[in-house]
């Protein structure tokens, strides 16, 4: 049985501080500012809110920072004092935990260098398997909580592998929720989406995020990269998914108005999606622009797939737009080679133009061909 998982830091925190730094979301200010510094309070972070109050996300207050850096250093000491006596008169164990506590607590208050280099430290002087996966997952949520993509791919190799090593299944179940983050936020949505997909009926890493959060981020990644079949078999029809779907409509929307082909309320949904959960994510934001764009490529080519010919009229009645933004829009997309499709502007008409296999392949056989063949005069200049 895995240990319980301390949740530190507080991942919470960041998500408010990227909503006060984002003038777009004035209405959203007042809460994020409240919960953001109850949180710096709870765990006495002194050190993240001098990084904070820089930043000018909070006001600076001498006397709540003091009192913050009084309490720090007294328990530092305490752990200190803990770690001394454990290397003098008690055995390894007893002083690996002294180390993971002293690398808890400067992790807690949100201590970067000082809680980066004590992990490590304690990951070096702890035996036990299990605790050292612990160990690579915390200096993993420091990655995340200061957005130090280096620290997170530094430490997910270490963890994967100590995994394989002999990690139990809760702590397996976790990992696939620290890769699949990571891989989002690298835009590698395929990889990501799939791995929370995996952890979807065994979710329990709620040190990281709620599992509301998680439920939702699931959605609409593999709403994306899902075909049409997948989405209805192992979304729409998810227990894990129809029991938070009540609490965030948006999404149930944007699902089901996208596998029932009714394109303007889909539009309709993506862009309240964009405005209400995209943008004021920390974690999708960056990507906002790439989602909406791909998921309107997807909704485009779901209806043209099943037509040979379509007038831009009916095209922009499909979609609850007009003429002009459906043939913008539509010719940007063909131009770029994402739909196959062209636009009979006289007449009106968009005519889909599938692409032939025997063609695509034929084009690959030729592109590998010539590969091998510069390889093989590049091989024969070195051999003679």
């Amino acid at each position: 049985m895995a240990e319980e998982i301390i949740p530190i830091p507080n991942l919470s925190l960041p998500q408010h501080l990227f909503t006060l730094s984002t003038s777009n979301f004035q209405k959203l200010h007042d809460n994020a500012r409240k919960e953001l510094l109850e949180g710096i309070k709870a765990d006495k972070m002194a050190p993240y809110y001098r990084l904070v109050t820089s930043a000018g996300a909070l006001t600076s207050d001498s006397a709540l920072l003091e009192s913050m850096e009084k309490d720090n250093e007294e328990e530092l000491k305490k752990l200190d004092e803990r770690l001394a006596e454990a290397e003098k008169q008690e055995g390894e164990s007893e002083i690996s935990d002294a180390l993971k506590a002293r690398a808890n607590h400067l992790t807690r208050i949100g201590d970067k260098e000082r809680a980066v280099a004590a992990q490590k430290l304690a990951l070096e002087k702890t035996p036990g398997l299990g605790s050292r996966i612990d160990i690579v997952l915390t200096l993993i949520r420091l990655g995340f909580f200061f957005g130090d993509n280096g620290l997170i791919i530094e430490n997910l190799p270490k963890a994967e592998k100590f995994i394989e090593e002999g990690g139990d299944w809760d702590r397996r179940n976790r990992l696939k929720v620290y890769r699949g983050l990571h891989m989002i936020s690298i835009r590698q949505f395929k990889t990501g989406g799939a791995l929370l997909l995996d952890a979807l009926s065994t979710f329990t890493a709620t040190e990281l995020t709620t599992y509301n959060d998680f439920v939702a981020l699931t959605i609409i990644v593999n709403a994306l990269t899902l075909k049409r079949v997948d989405l209805k078999k192992r979304l729409i029809t998810a227990p894990e998914v129809i029991s938070v779907l009540p609490e965030i409509p948006t999404l149930g929307d944007l699902l089901n108005n996208l596998h029932d082909c009714h394109y303007a309320k889909f539009f309709v949904a993506l862009a309240t999606l964009e405005q209400t959960y995209l943008l004021p994510s920390r974690l999708l934001s960056p990507h906002t622009r790439y989602y909406v764009r791909e998921m309107r490529i997807l909704a485009y080519s779901q209806l043209l797939e099943s037509y040979r010919s379509l007038t831009l009229e009916s095209l922009s009645g499909a979609f609850g737009v007009s003429v002009e933004f459906v043939d913008s829009e539509l010719s940007r997309f063909i131009a770029n080679g994402r739909l196959h499709c062209t636009i009979d502007k006289v007449h009106g008409i968009v005519e889909t133009t599938r692409p032939s296999l025997k063609n695509a392949q034929y084009d690959k056989v030729i592109k590998q061909g010539d590969v091998l063949l510069n390889s093989i005069q590049r091989l024969s200049k070195v051999l003679y």
